[in-house]
């Protein structure tokens, strides 16, 4: 078991409401973290400007709805410009960051070195003069994004599913150009405010760990257990949307979700507290979920 103060949590995006596969997430990290003793809580990553309070709102009804229950008022990332700010003065007080204007089309096109990942950010402005970063804050027309200065490119996570996990590491955004902190910033600072040291979530963000951790030890913060799940897919192996018919839990009603997601773990259950009896880290299917409305 672990100190009371330790928390794991769900942290959706109030972009649209949760389809059955983020609630059947939802239902594993409070398994996780009520199985090790630890506090649940759930938090509202607001910062993307495509996300909705009301629709944040329903979040939080749905995950009431099938029985999650938090041990704190939910947070709202909006709420706390204060600490993202704290976190990167401290990173450029110790000149860990530096400017970035490069678009998405510039960094796409840019050269990088062979066997280069894909998508990985190819160092274009991490050593331009004062002379050039003034000649390209003129030319871009806008606020440049902070990225931070690495000195791995690669490292590794350990996770309670996937075991050792290493991935890229590259000099990424900290701070957007519109002056907002960016995703792989504020859940590190989140998870630290909050005390969260158990992260589950969905496998397809896995690859996110390393730079996240990386970024937790730069910042003097505890790396978290991790723990990514196999996520639920569509009949075409895509990720599930309202065009594959009843997926919110409007939709589909609380007996039936709740029905659905224990079977998908193999359980009898018909309450997350009953599933809790039965929960089992090391049985989890690992295998995606394929998703069939019935």
């Amino acid at each position: 078991m672990t100190s009371p103060a330790a928390a794991g949590r769900f942290a959706p995006s109030p972009s649209a409401d949760l389809h059955i596969g983020n609630l059947r997430t939802a239902v594993l990290a409070w398994l996780f973290a009520r199985s090790t003793g630890r506090r649940f809580l759930v938090r509202i990553d607001d910062l993307d400007d495509r996300t909705f309070a009301e629709i944040g709102q329903r979040q939080l009804d749905d995950l009431a709805a099938i029985g999650i229950t938090w041990d704190a008022e939910p947070e709202w990332q909006t709420r706390h410009p204060d600490r993202y700010d704290a976190a990167i003065a401290e990173l450029a007080d110790r000149d860990l960051l530096y400017e970035c204007y490069c678009s998405r089309k510039d960094i796409a096109q840019a050269p990088r070195a062979p066997h280069a990942p894909q998508g990985a950010y190819p160092g274009t402005c991490r050593d331009l003069t004062d002379a050039q970063r003034v000649k390209r804050r003129a030319e871009i027309g806008r606020p440049p994004a902070l990225r931070v200065r690495t000195d791995v490119t690669t490292f590794t996570v350990h996770d309670v599913l996937h075991g050792d996990y290493t991935g890229v590491v590259d000099d990424f955004v900290v701070r957007r150009g519109d002056g907002v902190a960016a995703y792989n910033l504020a859940v590190v600072v989140d998870d630290a405010a909050q005390g969260v040291d158990q992260v589950v979530r969905g496998d397809d963000l896995l690859s996110s760990s390393p730079r996240q951790a990386y970024l937790a030890t730069l910042l003097g913060y505890p790396q978290p257990t991790y723990a990514h799940v196999a996520l639920v897919l569509n009949e075409d192996g895509a990720r599930l949307a309202k065009r594959d018919g009843a997926v919110t839990l409007a939709e589909i009603g609380v007996e039936r979700a709740l029905a659905q997601i224990a079977g998908s773990l193999g359980y009898r259950a018909t309450t997350v507290e009953e599933m809790l009896d039965e929960f089992d880290p090391a049985k989890l299917p690992r295998e995606p979920w394929i998703y069939r409305p019935q």
